[in-house]
Order: structure tokens, then C-alpha cells, then sequence
């Protein structure tokens, strides 16, 4: 039985240095019967000749696997792919409500696993784990050879079940079992606060994703924002790279009047079928935010439903939009199983804006272009090494930009270790109070991550939020 859905998402995460210890994926499928793979026989040839002849064996589901992967590669469209029993559960996962794990953020560095930081009341936090933790054993076995992916598919399983670690603590410089309870862990998309900005209320709301429970979010929050005095919006879909079709549809919905056109959908032979607002059955939204003054805030990481959302607003007046241009993706995804657990994600429609304007491979353009302080784009990571005066590699390269980001004078950021780079650890040292001397160290990387965070907690440092502030404080005041 085959099952379709739509889909607007941008991959970014399947090589992501940091992920999210997901729900473990069902087992692969057994041996097929012997006999023909297709009806195409130079297909069953090649596959006679691999089994009969071929030094290295090869297990025929991996064969078939191939095959498939090698049609969706050769479409040469980067959002139609094959995707394994596997793949497809953890894709699926990435949108859901909830997801089974430890809850802990687990990143590579220089050949070790390292646990990043536990999610605050998740499992992992419970058992004890702490950043900089090194992850040497899984359920008694080593990780030698194992990559990223593999380290999270072992940890991950079934809700109730237990895995269980050896982990090294550098600050105890020993090595200690623990053993972690695997339990639902709750994905919020949606998160919303009042900001004040001379006397007037503003309120501020961030989607991280288009996902399954994203809409319900969105309506908790919003009535929440609006019941607190709320006069206007800012929405930040910065760094959001998309999700579900009736997701923003829902969203867009409740900014927007009814039976509003807010994008087409044109099939591969180019007609157009236009997506319309309809009065929701499973959520109220307060009325108010039909007419309340919005800024959408964007950057090249705000993808696909992103940009439906940021292109409705602009195309329709209804929204301000600012940041940065946007990425740029404008096809849209049908999803279907496939008997082999796999499901094969092919594009096959564009989206274009309520004016009829494809945005793909050129982003949605802002209203008001800011640019945003380097320090937001960088991916934050624990380093565990130690470098010093001479030496060369790319954690160098990644401290020298934080120093620099920072206000220290580095004079380089290519990761060789010089003098003037020591001087600037020497100074950061001293400014944090932790031991004064040059190199980087483990302590060093520990306090840059800190007042690197801290930096961009405080709002005042977030260029594009301060712009939107500031025009939606004139347009609030103005009416």
C-alpha cells in the first residue's frame, strides 16, 4: 500500500556536525524471494552478473537500494532523493511532535564523540551526562570506525529501553558507566515573548520549523501574545528550512483574510492551482491578528515554506519583510512509501507566490536588506584539543573568528597560531578570569562558547531583530 504527502523541506542536516539523538528506525527488510528485480531484463542482467561473478558478495536489498538511489541521483535535482527504511524514519522523526532519545546534542571532534550539551530535564540530564563528556563505549562496545550517524543509530531505541555508555570526563580525568533511560523528548517549533520598546508591546515569535504541531503552537502563542497586549508581530523564520505544505498553509491562514490566494502550486505540464486561506477546524486564532502590524525576519537559511509564508506577506502587502534575502527553493516534494519500507521523495510541482513569481534559485528579496553580525552565523562547537603558538588547524581558524568577533585584534583567521593570535587568547583569558596564559585550551574554547552565547542572548547585538523593532515600533505609533 503506497501513501503520498507533500512536503516542503530543505535538507540540511544529514551532514550536520551537531544532531539531536532521534528514535531509533525499524530493522531492514529480509532477503527477497530469488527471481527478477524489474521488468526492465538489462536491469535483472546487471544484477545476475553482481551476484554470480562479482569477488566482493553483495547482499541483493543493498543492490536494489543502489538502484534506487541511482535513479533519484540522476534526475540531478538535489530535494528528489531515495530514502532508506532508515533515512525515512529519522526524516519523519525530524517533523513530529515528539522524538524517542536521551536528549543530548552530540558533535565529532578530531575523531572523538563528545557530547555537546544534555537538553535541560531530558534523560541524559538526568543520568548525569555534562558537556565535553566523551563517549567511548556503547552497550560495552567500542566506536572504532563508527561515523556520526552510526553513533546515533546505536544510541537511539525503543521508549522505556536503556543504553548504556562509557564516557570519559577530562575534569575527572577518568573514565564512568552510565546508563540513560530512553524517553519521549517534546520538539517545540514555536516560542514567543512580549518585548517592550518605548511603552509600546511588541510581541516576538520564532519558528524554527514547519512541522506537524507547529499550527497548534502558532495558536497558543499568538492568543498568548495578544491576551498580554500585544500591537504588532515579528516573525523570525531565520534559519527555518521549511516542512509541511498545511502547515504554513494553517499559519498563513490566520495573518491573512479568508479565501486569500496565498501561492499556486504548478503541476510538471504548468498548470497553475492556487492554494486559498480557509476558515480553520482545528484551531482558533484571535481575529486581531488579521490586522495587527507584521515584520517577517529571514535570512539565507529561511527555505521553502519559509518563503511561501515571507512570499504571501510581501506579494499580498500584508508584511514587512527584512533580514536578508532568502535561500531560494521553490519545488515542492511528494513523499511515497515504497514496499521496501524506503520511500522514494521526488519533486513534482513548483510553488510561486500569490503574484505568480517562481523564487527558486533566487530567494525571496527583503523590503529592507540588514545585515547581521558574523558571530550569529557561526555553528558554536566544543573543542577538546590543546594548540599553542605555531601550531596550525582549523579549531585555530574557528577561535581566531570568535576572538575577532568579539572585538580581540587577531589579524587572521586562516588557523596558524601566531603571535599576534596569542596575544589575543592571552587578553580574552584575562577578560573571562580563567587561567592567563596563551594557548588554547579546553578551558580557553569552554569560556569563547560562553560569552560567545552570551553575545547573542542579549538583543542588542541581534542587528536585524533591533531594525524590526524599530520599524514596526514607527508603524505601531503611526496608526
Amino acid at each position: 500500500m503506497q501513501r503520498s504527502r507533500f512536503l516542503l523541506f530543505v535538507i540540511l542536516t544529514v551532514m550536520a556536525i551537531g544532531v539531536f539523538l532521534l528514535l531509533d528506525g525499524c530493522s531492514g527488510n529480509g532477503e527477497q524471494g530469488a527471481g527478477t528485480a524489474s521488468t526492465f531484463p538489462v536491469i535483472d542482467e546487471a544484477l545476475d552478473v553482481i551476484k554470480a561473478k562479482g569477488v566482493y558478495p553483495v547482499d541483493q536489498d543493498k543492490l536494489i537500494e543502489g538502484a534506487l538511489r541511482g535513479m533519484a541521483d540522476v534526475i540531478g535535482d538535489p530535494y528528489s532523493t531515495y530514502l532508506s527504511q532508515e533515512e525515512a524514519a529519522a526524516h519523519r522523526e525530524s517533523l513530529a511532535g515528539e522524538r524517542i532519545g536521551i536528549g543530548a546534542e552530540v558533535t565529532r571532534s578530531n575523531g572523538k564523540f563528545i557530547i555537546v550539551a544534555p537538553v535541560k530535564g531530558s534523560p541524559s540530564e538526568k543520568a548525569g551526562l555534562q558537556p565535553y563528556d566523551e563517549i567511548v563505549r556503547i552497550d560495552g562496545e567500542r566506536l572504532d570506525g563508527d561515523s556520526l550517524q552510526d553513533v546515533v543509530q546505536r544510541i537511539r531505541g525503543k521508549q522505556g529501553t536503556t543504553v548504556k555508555m562509557t564516557i570519559y570526563r577530562p575534569d575527572l580525568n577518568k573514565h564512568l558507566e552510565v546508563s540513560v533511560v530512553r524517553d519521549a523528548i517534546p520538539v517545540k517549533t514555536v516560542s514567543a515573548e512580549i518585548m517592550e520598546v518605548r511603552g509600546e508591546k511588541i510581541g516576538y515569535i520564532s519558528l524554527t520549523k514547519f512541522a506537524e504541531e507547529s499550527a497548534k503552537e502558532w495558536e497558543k502563542a499568538t492568543n498568548k501574545l495578544i491576551k498580554e497586549g500585544a500591537q504588532a508581530l515579528i516573525i523570525d523564520v531565520r534559519g527555518n528550512p521549511g516542512g509541511y505544505l498545511h502547515t504554513v498553509g494553517d499559519i498563513a491562514g490566520s495573518l491573512l483574510p479568508e479565501d486569500t490566494v496565498f501561492a499556486y502550486m504548478q503541476n510538471a505540464q504548468g498548470a497553475l492551482t492556487p492554494l486559498v486561506t480557509e476558515k480553520s477546524e482545528k484551531y482558533t486564532y484571535d481575529e486581531q491578528l488579521r490586522k495587527m502590524p507584521v515584520v517577517l525576519l529571514q535570512d539565507k537559511g529561511s527555505a521553502s515554506a519559509s518563503e511561501v509564508l515571507s512570499g504571501a506577506l510581501k506579494d499580498l502587502n500584508r508584511g514587512f519583510i527584512t533580514g536578508t534575502t532568502s535561500f531560494g527553493k521553490g519545488t515542492v516534494q511528494d513523499i511515497t512509501e515504497l514496499s521496501n519500507g524506503g520511500e522514494m521523495k521526488l519533486s513534482t510541482h513548483k510553488w510561486l507566490t500569490p503574484k505568480e513569481q517562481w523564487i527558486h534559485g533566487k530567494g525571496v528579496k527583503t523590503d529592507l536588506e540588514v545585515a547581521q553580525n558574523k558571530l550569529f552565523s557561526e555553528h558554536i562547537r566544543l573543542v577538546a584539543e590543546v594548540y599553542k603558538d605555531g601550531d596550525f588547524h582549523d579549531d585555530i581558524a574557528y577561535g581566531q573568528r570568535l576572538l575577532e568577533g568579539l572585538g580581540y585584534s587577531v589579524g587572521r583567521a586562516d588557523g596558524y597560531f601566531d603571535e599576534s593570535t596569542a596575544r589575543a587568547v592571552h587578553d580574552f583569558r584575562v577578560d573571562a578570569k580563567v587561567k592567563a596564559d596563551e594557548s588554547m585550551d579546553r578551558v580557553f574554547f569552554t569560556a569563547l562558547k560562553d560569552n560567545v552565547e552570551a553575545f547573542r542572548k542579549d538583543r542588542q547585538n541581534d542587528d536585524q531583530l533591533q531594525m524590526a523593532l524599530g520599524y514596526i515600533h514607527h508603524k505601531v505609533t503611526e496608526n
